[in-house]
Protein backbone atom coordinates (compact mmCIF):
# COMPACT_ATOMS: atom_id res chain seq x y z
CA UNK A 1 0.00 0.00 0.00
CA UNK A 2 1.26 3.48 -0.87
CA UNK A 3 2.39 5.83 1.88
CA UNK A 4 0.33 9.06 2.30
CA UNK A 5 1.64 12.58 1.76
CA UNK A 6 0.97 15.84 3.60
CA UNK A 7 -1.58 17.97 1.73
CA UNK A 8 -2.70 21.12 3.49
CA UNK A 9 -2.43 19.62 6.97
CA UNK A 10 -3.96 16.24 6.10
CA UNK A 11 -2.10 12.96 5.57
CA UNK A 12 -3.70 11.21 2.63
CA UNK A 13 -2.95 9.54 -0.68
CA UNK A 14 -1.92 11.86 -3.46
CA UNK A 15 -3.84 11.73 -6.71
CA UNK A 16 -0.76 11.43 -8.90
CA UNK A 17 1.47 8.50 -9.86
CA UNK A 18 3.20 6.49 -7.15
CA UNK A 19 6.78 7.48 -6.26
CA UNK A 20 9.07 4.52 -5.54
CA UNK A 21 12.05 4.99 -3.21
CA UNK A 22 14.81 2.47 -4.00
CA UNK A 23 17.95 1.75 -1.95
CA UNK A 24 20.75 2.44 -4.45
CA UNK A 25 23.17 0.05 -2.72
CA UNK A 26 21.23 -3.08 -3.65
CA UNK A 27 18.18 -2.05 -5.66
CA UNK A 28 15.69 -3.06 -2.96
CA UNK A 29 12.48 -1.10 -2.48
CA UNK A 30 12.24 1.22 0.53
CA UNK A 31 8.68 2.44 0.13
CA UNK A 32 6.01 3.43 -2.35
CA UNK A 33 4.61 6.92 -1.85
CA UNK A 34 1.30 8.11 -3.26
CA UNK A 35 2.57 11.00 -5.37
CA UNK A 36 0.87 14.36 -5.73
CA UNK A 37 -1.10 15.70 -8.64
CA UNK A 38 -1.86 19.21 -9.92
CA UNK A 39 -5.18 19.00 -8.06
CA UNK A 40 -3.26 18.31 -4.84
CA UNK A 41 -1.20 21.43 -5.50
CA UNK A 42 -4.38 23.50 -5.78
CA UNK A 43 -5.70 22.04 -2.53
CA UNK A 44 -2.43 22.54 -0.65
CA UNK A 45 -2.06 26.14 -1.82
CA UNK A 46 -5.65 27.02 -0.94
CA UNK A 47 -5.25 25.55 2.56
CA UNK A 48 -1.90 27.27 3.00
CA UNK A 49 -3.42 30.62 2.07
CA UNK A 50 -6.26 30.07 4.53
CA UNK A 51 -3.88 28.97 7.28
CA UNK A 52 -1.78 32.12 6.83
CA UNK A 53 -4.90 34.21 7.45
CA UNK A 54 -5.68 32.45 10.73
CA UNK A 55 -4.70 34.41 13.88
CA UNK A 56 -2.71 31.43 15.19
CA UNK A 57 -0.11 32.03 12.46
CA UNK A 58 -0.84 35.56 11.22
CA UNK A 59 -0.53 37.12 14.68
CA UNK A 60 2.24 34.90 16.03
CA UNK A 61 5.06 37.07 17.35
CA UNK A 62 8.52 36.59 15.82
CA UNK A 63 9.97 35.28 19.10
CA UNK A 64 7.20 32.67 19.24
CA UNK A 65 7.99 31.57 15.69
CA UNK A 66 11.59 31.41 16.83
CA UNK A 67 10.64 29.09 19.68
CA UNK A 68 8.69 26.90 17.26
CA UNK A 69 11.73 26.56 15.00
CA UNK A 70 13.86 25.69 18.01
CA UNK A 71 11.42 22.86 18.76
CA UNK A 72 11.75 21.61 15.18
CA UNK A 73 15.52 21.66 15.61
CA UNK A 74 15.34 19.70 18.84
CA UNK A 75 13.01 17.09 17.35
CA UNK A 76 15.40 16.62 14.42
CA UNK A 77 18.26 16.13 16.89
CA UNK A 78 16.18 13.71 18.97
CA UNK A 79 15.54 11.60 15.87
CA UNK A 80 18.93 12.15 14.27
CA UNK A 81 19.99 8.52 13.82
CA UNK A 82 16.64 7.42 12.37
CA UNK A 83 16.64 10.35 9.96
CA UNK A 84 20.23 9.70 8.92
CA UNK A 85 19.47 6.06 8.16
CA UNK A 86 16.31 7.01 6.29
CA UNK A 87 18.23 9.39 4.05
CA UNK A 88 20.95 6.76 3.58
CA UNK A 89 18.30 4.34 2.31
CA UNK A 90 16.69 7.00 0.12
CA UNK A 91 19.75 8.13 -1.86
CA UNK A 92 22.65 5.87 -0.90
CA UNK A 93 24.92 8.36 0.86
CA UNK A 94 27.25 6.85 3.49
CA UNK A 95 25.89 6.95 7.01
CA UNK A 96 28.63 9.30 8.20
CA UNK A 97 27.61 11.85 5.59
CA UNK A 98 23.88 11.57 6.25
CA UNK A 99 24.49 12.11 9.96
CA UNK A 100 26.28 15.34 9.10
CA UNK A 101 23.40 16.43 6.86
CA UNK A 102 20.85 15.78 9.61
CA UNK A 103 22.97 17.80 12.05
CA UNK A 104 23.12 20.57 9.45
CA UNK A 105 19.32 20.59 9.16
CA UNK A 106 18.92 20.84 12.93
CA UNK A 107 21.43 23.68 12.97
CA UNK A 108 19.59 25.51 10.20
CA UNK A 109 16.30 25.49 12.12
CA UNK A 110 18.10 26.53 15.30
CA UNK A 111 19.86 29.39 13.48
CA UNK A 112 16.69 30.77 11.92
CA UNK A 113 14.90 30.42 15.23
CA UNK A 114 17.53 32.78 16.61
CA UNK A 115 17.21 35.07 13.58
CA UNK A 116 13.44 35.29 14.06
CA UNK A 117 14.04 36.12 17.72
CA UNK A 118 16.54 38.91 17.00
CA UNK A 119 15.84 40.36 13.53
CA UNK A 120 14.92 44.03 13.77
CA UNK A 121 12.85 46.43 11.72
CA UNK A 122 14.10 49.98 11.17
CA UNK A 123 13.17 53.55 11.97
CA UNK A 124 14.64 55.54 9.10
CA UNK A 125 16.04 59.10 9.38
CA UNK A 126 13.31 61.73 9.38
CA UNK A 127 13.28 64.27 6.53
CA UNK A 128 10.15 66.16 7.45
CA UNK A 129 7.36 66.43 10.03
CA UNK A 130 6.93 62.65 10.19
CA UNK A 131 8.41 59.48 11.59
CA UNK A 132 9.26 56.89 8.92
CA UNK A 133 9.97 53.23 9.36
CA UNK A 134 10.60 50.10 7.35
CA UNK A 135 8.78 46.89 8.32
CA UNK A 136 8.61 43.38 6.87
CA UNK A 137 5.59 41.20 6.14
CA UNK A 138 5.61 37.55 5.01
CA UNK A 139 5.61 37.35 1.22
CA UNK A 140 2.86 34.69 1.16
CA UNK A 141 2.71 31.03 0.18
CA UNK A 142 6.13 29.80 -0.93
CA UNK A 143 7.12 26.85 -3.11
CA UNK A 144 10.35 25.10 -2.09
CA UNK A 145 11.62 22.69 -4.74
CA UNK A 146 14.55 20.57 -3.57
CA UNK A 147 16.93 18.00 -5.18
CA UNK A 148 17.72 14.37 -4.42
CA UNK A 149 21.41 14.67 -3.51
CA UNK A 150 21.13 16.22 0.00
CA UNK A 151 17.40 16.28 0.77
CA UNK A 152 17.17 17.07 4.46
CA UNK A 153 19.78 19.85 4.38
CA UNK A 154 18.28 21.42 1.24
CA UNK A 155 14.75 21.14 2.67
CA UNK A 156 15.81 22.89 5.88
CA UNK A 157 17.62 25.70 4.09
CA UNK A 158 14.35 26.70 2.41
CA UNK A 159 11.77 25.68 4.98
CA UNK A 160 13.37 27.26 8.07
CA UNK A 161 13.79 30.86 6.83
CA UNK A 162 10.38 30.81 5.14
CA UNK A 163 8.67 29.74 8.38
CA UNK A 164 10.74 32.23 10.36
CA UNK A 165 9.48 34.94 8.00
CA UNK A 166 5.85 33.95 8.65
CA UNK A 167 5.17 32.24 5.33
CA UNK A 168 3.43 28.98 4.48
CA UNK A 169 5.50 26.48 2.50
CA UNK A 170 4.69 23.87 -0.12
CA UNK A 171 7.74 21.58 -0.12
CA UNK A 172 8.29 19.53 -3.27
CA UNK A 173 11.08 17.00 -2.81
CA UNK A 174 12.57 15.03 -5.68
CA UNK A 175 10.39 12.10 -6.70
CA UNK A 176 13.17 9.53 -6.16
CA UNK A 177 13.93 10.72 -2.59
CA UNK A 178 10.64 11.63 -0.88
CA UNK A 179 11.06 9.95 2.50
CA UNK A 180 13.04 12.45 4.58
CA UNK A 181 10.89 15.39 3.44
CA UNK A 182 7.76 13.57 4.58
CA UNK A 183 9.36 12.91 7.97
CA UNK A 184 10.26 16.58 8.19
CA UNK A 185 6.57 17.35 7.64
CA UNK A 186 5.70 15.11 10.58
CA UNK A 187 8.31 16.82 12.73
CA UNK A 188 6.90 20.26 11.89
CA UNK A 189 3.46 19.04 12.95
CA UNK A 190 4.83 17.61 16.19
CA UNK A 191 6.60 20.90 16.93
CA UNK A 192 3.32 22.79 16.69
CA UNK A 193 3.32 24.29 13.20
CA UNK A 194 -0.37 25.00 12.47
CA UNK A 195 -2.18 22.73 10.03
CA UNK A 196 -1.88 23.86 6.43
CA UNK A 197 1.28 25.93 6.91
CA UNK A 198 3.49 23.08 5.65
CA UNK A 199 2.63 20.65 2.86
CA UNK A 200 4.93 18.01 1.34
CA UNK A 201 4.12 17.07 -2.25
CA UNK A 202 6.48 14.58 -3.90
CA UNK A 203 5.75 14.07 -7.55
CA UNK A 204 7.02 14.54 -11.11
CA UNK A 205 8.78 17.87 -11.55
CA UNK A 206 7.14 18.49 -14.90
CA UNK A 207 3.73 18.25 -13.23
CA UNK A 208 4.08 19.37 -9.60
CA UNK A 209 6.91 21.84 -10.15
CA UNK A 210 5.12 23.44 -13.07
CA UNK A 211 1.82 23.62 -11.17
CA UNK A 212 3.54 25.35 -8.24
CA UNK A 213 5.54 27.83 -10.30
CA UNK A 214 2.54 28.91 -12.39
CA UNK A 215 0.00 28.94 -9.56
CA UNK A 216 -1.32 32.50 -9.07
CA UNK A 217 -1.21 32.19 -5.26
CA UNK A 218 2.42 31.09 -5.05
CA UNK A 219 4.33 34.26 -4.16
CA UNK A 220 7.88 32.97 -4.37
CA UNK A 221 9.83 29.93 -5.57
CA UNK A 222 13.07 28.68 -4.04
CA UNK A 223 14.64 26.05 -6.31
CA UNK A 224 17.76 23.91 -6.19
CA UNK A 225 18.44 21.72 -9.20
CA UNK A 226 19.58 21.64 -12.81
CA UNK A 227 20.30 24.74 -14.87
CA UNK A 228 17.86 24.01 -17.68
CA UNK A 229 14.98 23.47 -15.27
CA UNK A 230 16.02 26.68 -13.51
CA UNK A 231 15.81 28.59 -16.79
CA UNK A 232 12.28 27.33 -17.29
CA UNK A 233 11.29 28.43 -13.79
CA UNK A 234 12.81 31.86 -14.39
CA UNK A 235 10.79 32.28 -17.59
CA UNK A 236 7.55 31.28 -15.89
CA UNK A 237 8.30 33.50 -12.89
CA UNK A 238 8.91 36.47 -15.18
CA UNK A 239 5.35 36.18 -16.46
CA UNK A 240 4.11 36.53 -12.87
CA UNK A 241 6.73 39.11 -11.82
CA UNK A 242 7.49 36.63 -9.04
CA UNK A 243 10.82 36.58 -7.17
CA UNK A 244 12.84 33.38 -7.26
CA UNK A 245 16.09 32.02 -5.93
CA UNK A 246 17.81 29.52 -8.21
CA UNK A 247 20.72 27.40 -6.98
CA UNK A 248 21.78 25.58 -10.14
CA UNK A 249 24.66 23.61 -11.63
CA UNK A 250 28.40 23.97 -11.44
CA UNK A 251 31.70 22.92 -12.97
CA UNK A 252 33.93 24.32 -10.30
CA UNK A 253 37.68 24.85 -10.70
CA UNK A 254 40.16 23.75 -8.05
CA UNK A 255 43.56 25.40 -8.41
CA UNK A 256 46.81 24.09 -6.92
CA UNK A 257 49.85 26.39 -7.06
CA UNK A 258 53.46 25.31 -6.83
CA UNK A 259 53.76 26.53 -3.23
CA UNK A 260 50.74 24.60 -1.94
CA UNK A 261 51.09 22.11 0.89
CA UNK A 262 50.78 18.95 -1.16
CA UNK A 263 49.18 16.73 1.48
CA UNK A 264 46.56 19.38 2.33
CA UNK A 265 45.78 20.01 -1.32
CA UNK A 266 45.56 16.32 -2.24
CA UNK A 267 43.11 15.63 0.57
CA UNK A 268 41.11 18.75 -0.26
CA UNK A 269 40.85 17.92 -3.96
CA UNK A 270 39.76 14.35 -3.23
CA UNK A 271 37.16 15.53 -0.72
CA UNK A 272 35.94 18.23 -3.11
CA UNK A 273 35.21 15.87 -6.00
CA UNK A 274 34.74 12.35 -4.60
CA UNK A 275 32.80 12.92 -1.39
CA UNK A 276 29.07 12.47 -2.02
CA UNK A 277 30.24 10.34 -4.99
CA UNK A 278 30.60 13.61 -6.89
CA UNK A 279 26.83 14.14 -6.76
CA UNK A 280 27.21 17.74 -5.67
CA UNK A 281 26.68 21.04 -7.45
CA UNK A 282 29.87 22.43 -5.89
CA UNK A 283 32.07 19.44 -6.75
CA UNK A 284 35.57 20.57 -7.74
CA UNK A 285 35.57 18.74 -11.06
CA UNK A 286 38.16 20.82 -12.99
CA UNK A 287 41.61 20.57 -11.38
CA UNK A 288 44.24 23.08 -12.49
CA UNK A 289 47.75 22.15 -11.26
CA UNK A 290 50.88 24.25 -11.76
CA UNK A 291 53.17 22.48 -14.20
CA UNK A 292 56.12 22.63 -11.78
CA UNK A 293 54.39 20.16 -9.43
CA UNK A 294 52.11 18.41 -11.94
CA UNK A 295 53.82 14.98 -11.92
CA UNK A 296 54.37 14.94 -8.14
CA UNK A 297 50.84 16.07 -7.39
CA UNK A 298 49.19 13.74 -9.89
CA UNK A 299 51.08 10.74 -8.51
CA UNK A 300 50.05 11.56 -4.93
CA UNK A 301 46.44 12.23 -5.99
CA UNK A 302 46.03 8.93 -7.82
CA UNK A 303 47.73 6.95 -5.05
CA UNK A 304 45.32 8.28 -2.46
CA UNK A 305 42.23 8.02 -4.70
CA UNK A 306 42.67 4.29 -5.26
CA UNK A 307 42.63 3.80 -1.48
CA UNK A 308 39.14 5.29 -1.05
CA UNK A 309 36.74 2.92 0.66
CA UNK A 310 33.75 2.25 -1.61
CA UNK A 311 30.88 0.06 -0.57
CA UNK A 312 28.08 -0.47 1.93
CA UNK A 313 26.65 2.95 2.93
CA UNK A 314 25.79 1.54 6.36
CA UNK A 315 29.45 0.75 7.13
CA UNK A 316 30.99 3.37 9.41
CA UNK A 317 34.22 3.54 7.38
CA UNK A 318 32.66 3.85 3.91
CA UNK A 319 33.75 7.00 2.09
CA UNK A 320 31.83 6.53 -1.19
CA UNK A 321 28.47 4.84 -1.53
CA UNK A 322 26.51 4.18 -4.71
CA UNK A 323 25.20 6.76 -7.13
CA UNK A 324 21.54 7.60 -6.72
CA UNK A 325 20.31 5.29 -9.49
CA UNK A 326 21.32 2.97 -12.29
CA UNK A 327 20.09 5.48 -14.88
CA UNK A 328 22.23 8.23 -13.35
CA UNK A 329 25.28 5.94 -13.50
CA UNK A 330 24.58 5.28 -17.16
CA UNK A 331 24.68 9.01 -17.80
CA UNK A 332 28.07 9.27 -16.10
CA UNK A 333 29.39 6.32 -18.09
CA UNK A 334 28.44 8.13 -21.29
CA UNK A 335 30.52 11.13 -20.20
CA UNK A 336 33.49 8.89 -19.41
CA UNK A 337 33.20 7.34 -22.87
CA UNK A 338 33.02 10.85 -24.34
CA UNK A 339 36.19 11.81 -22.46
CA UNK A 340 38.00 8.87 -24.04
CA UNK A 341 36.72 9.86 -27.48
CA UNK A 342 37.98 13.39 -26.93
CA UNK A 343 41.50 12.07 -26.32
CA UNK A 344 41.55 11.81 -22.54
CA UNK A 345 43.55 9.22 -20.63
CA UNK A 346 42.08 7.60 -17.51
CA UNK A 347 44.61 7.41 -14.68
CA UNK A 348 42.27 5.52 -12.35
CA UNK A 349 38.64 4.46 -12.31
CA UNK A 350 36.44 4.61 -15.38
CA UNK A 351 34.58 1.43 -14.41
CA UNK A 352 32.22 -0.18 -11.93
CA UNK A 353 33.76 -1.63 -8.74
CA UNK A 354 33.21 -5.25 -9.73
CA UNK A 355 35.71 -4.63 -12.53
CA UNK A 356 38.19 -2.80 -10.33
CA UNK A 357 39.01 -5.18 -7.46
CA UNK A 358 37.76 -2.92 -4.67
CA UNK A 359 37.11 -4.29 -1.19
CA UNK A 360 34.00 -3.48 0.79
CA UNK A 361 35.10 -1.54 3.91
CA UNK A 362 32.63 -3.46 6.06
CA UNK A 363 34.47 -6.68 5.25
CA UNK A 364 33.19 -9.84 3.65
CA UNK A 365 31.36 -10.20 0.38
CA UNK A 366 29.46 -7.27 -1.03
CA UNK A 367 27.39 -7.50 -4.19
CA UNK A 368 28.48 -4.34 -5.96
CA UNK A 369 26.63 -5.58 -9.04
CA UNK A 370 23.28 -5.09 -7.26
CA UNK A 371 23.84 -1.38 -6.64
CA UNK A 372 24.63 1.67 -8.76
CA UNK A 373 28.31 2.00 -7.78
CA UNK A 374 31.01 3.70 -9.83
CA UNK A 375 34.72 4.15 -9.20
CA UNK A 376 36.33 7.56 -8.60
CA UNK A 377 37.72 8.50 -11.99
CA UNK A 378 40.62 10.80 -12.91
CA UNK A 379 41.26 12.01 -16.47
CA UNK A 380 44.31 13.69 -17.92
CA UNK A 381 45.16 14.80 -21.46
CA UNK A 382 42.01 16.86 -22.06
CA UNK A 383 41.81 20.57 -22.85
CA UNK A 384 39.59 23.01 -21.00
CA UNK A 385 37.35 23.18 -24.09
CA UNK A 386 36.52 19.46 -24.06
CA UNK A 387 32.83 18.74 -23.50
CA UNK A 388 33.64 16.44 -20.61
CA UNK A 389 35.50 19.31 -18.96
CA UNK A 390 32.85 21.93 -19.67
CA UNK A 391 29.59 20.09 -18.96
CA UNK A 392 28.32 19.17 -15.51
CA UNK A 393 28.60 15.41 -14.97
CA UNK A 394 27.33 15.28 -11.36
CA UNK A 395 29.45 12.26 -10.57
CA UNK A 396 32.92 11.16 -9.40
CA UNK A 397 34.86 12.29 -12.47
CA UNK A 398 37.84 14.68 -12.28
CA UNK A 399 39.85 16.27 -15.11
CA UNK A 400 43.45 17.43 -14.48
CA UNK A 401 44.62 20.45 -16.49
CA UNK A 402 48.14 21.93 -16.19
CA UNK A 403 48.87 25.66 -16.08
CA UNK A 404 51.87 27.97 -15.86
CA UNK A 405 50.74 31.58 -16.28
CA UNK A 406 48.38 33.20 -13.76
CA UNK A 407 46.52 35.31 -16.31
CA UNK A 408 45.96 32.29 -18.54
CA UNK A 409 44.81 30.32 -15.49
CA UNK A 410 42.20 32.95 -14.62
CA UNK A 411 40.96 32.99 -18.20
CA UNK A 412 40.61 29.19 -18.26
CA UNK A 413 39.00 28.99 -14.82
CA UNK A 414 36.42 31.58 -15.88
CA UNK A 415 35.91 30.00 -19.32
CA UNK A 416 32.72 28.21 -18.32
CA UNK A 417 29.03 29.04 -18.27
CA UNK A 418 28.99 28.22 -14.55
CA UNK A 419 30.08 30.25 -11.54
CA UNK A 420 29.22 28.41 -8.36
CA UNK A 421 32.42 27.60 -6.46
CA UNK A 422 36.21 27.53 -6.59
CA UNK A 423 39.07 26.15 -4.51
CA UNK A 424 42.53 27.76 -4.21
CA UNK A 425 45.58 26.06 -2.72
CA UNK A 426 48.51 28.38 -2.09
CA UNK A 427 50.58 29.73 0.80
CA UNK A 428 50.74 33.20 -0.82
CA UNK A 429 47.91 35.16 0.84
CA UNK A 430 48.26 38.07 -1.60
CA UNK A 431 47.84 35.70 -4.54
CA UNK A 432 44.86 34.03 -2.84
CA UNK A 433 43.18 37.40 -2.31
CA UNK A 434 43.91 38.47 -5.88
CA UNK A 435 42.49 35.32 -7.46
CA UNK A 436 39.54 35.05 -5.11
CA UNK A 437 38.41 38.47 -6.32
CA UNK A 438 38.89 37.63 -10.00
CA UNK A 439 37.43 34.12 -10.24
CA UNK A 440 33.75 34.09 -11.23
CA UNK A 441 32.28 32.10 -8.36
CA UNK A 442 29.77 32.67 -5.60
CA UNK A 443 31.96 30.83 -3.08
CA UNK A 444 35.76 30.59 -2.99
CA UNK A 445 37.54 28.25 -0.58
CA UNK A 446 41.19 28.98 0.23
CA UNK A 447 43.27 26.03 1.45
CA UNK A 448 40.10 24.09 2.20
CA UNK A 449 37.02 22.95 0.29
CA UNK A 450 33.34 22.15 0.71
CA UNK A 451 32.94 23.62 4.17
CA UNK A 452 29.78 25.57 4.97
CA UNK A 453 28.20 27.85 7.54
CA UNK A 454 24.47 28.55 7.70
CA UNK A 455 25.48 32.08 8.74
CA UNK A 456 27.28 32.73 5.41
CA UNK A 457 25.25 33.47 2.24
CA UNK A 458 25.49 30.94 -0.59
CA UNK A 459 24.65 31.14 -4.28
CA UNK A 460 26.07 31.27 -7.78
CA UNK A 461 26.91 33.49 -10.73
CA UNK A 462 26.15 33.08 -14.42
CA UNK A 463 24.38 29.78 -15.21
CA UNK A 464 24.86 28.65 -11.61
CA UNK A 465 21.86 30.67 -10.55
CA UNK A 466 20.61 33.84 -8.97
CA UNK A 467 19.80 34.95 -5.45
CA UNK A 468 21.34 33.89 -2.15
CA UNK A 469 20.32 31.53 0.63
CA UNK A 470 21.58 31.30 4.24
CA UNK A 471 22.73 34.12 6.50
CA UNK A 472 20.65 36.57 8.52
CA UNK A 473 19.37 38.22 5.36
CA UNK A 474 18.08 34.86 4.12
CA UNK A 475 14.86 35.51 6.02
CA UNK A 476 14.27 38.69 4.02
CA UNK A 477 14.02 36.64 0.82
CA UNK A 478 10.65 35.48 2.15
CA UNK A 479 9.34 38.88 3.20
CA UNK A 480 8.00 42.02 1.56
CA UNK A 481 9.43 45.32 2.74
CA UNK A 482 6.88 47.99 3.58
CA UNK A 483 7.36 51.66 4.48
CA UNK A 484 5.24 53.47 7.09
CA UNK A 485 5.03 57.25 7.56
CA UNK A 486 3.56 58.72 10.78
CA UNK A 487 2.57 62.34 10.40
CA UNK A 488 3.80 64.61 13.20
CA UNK A 489 2.80 67.98 11.74
CA UNK A 490 0.68 70.08 14.10
CA UNK A 491 -1.02 72.07 11.29
CA UNK A 492 -2.97 70.53 8.36
CA UNK A 493 -1.02 69.91 5.14
CA UNK A 494 -0.79 73.30 3.49
CA UNK A 495 -1.21 72.31 -0.17
CA UNK A 496 -5.00 71.95 0.07
CA UNK A 497 -5.52 75.45 1.54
Amino acid sequence: MSEPILIGGEWKAGRGPDMVSVYPADGSENAVVAGASAADVDEAVARAKAAMAEPAWRDMKPHDRGSLLMRVSQLISDRAEDLARLQMRDNGKPIGETRALVASAAGTFRYYGAVAETMEEEITPSRGPFVSMSIYDPIGVVAAITPWNSPIASDAQKLAPALAAGCAVILKPAGVTPLVALELGRICEAAGVPKGIVSVLPGPGAVIGDALVTHPDIARVAFTGGTEVGRGIARQAAEKLMPVSLELGGKSPTIVFEDAQIDHAVNGVIFGIFSSSGESCIAGSRLFVHRKILDQFTEALVAKTVQLRIGDPAAETTQMGPLVSVSHREGIEKYVALGREEGGEILTGGARPEDGGYTNPAGGDFAYRDGSFYLPTIFTGLGNDARMVQEEIFGPVLAILPFEDEEDLIAQANDTVFGLACGLWTEDYCRAWRLARRIDAGTVWINTYKLFSIATPFGGLKDSGTGREKGRQGIRQYQEQKSLYWGMNEAPLGWAD
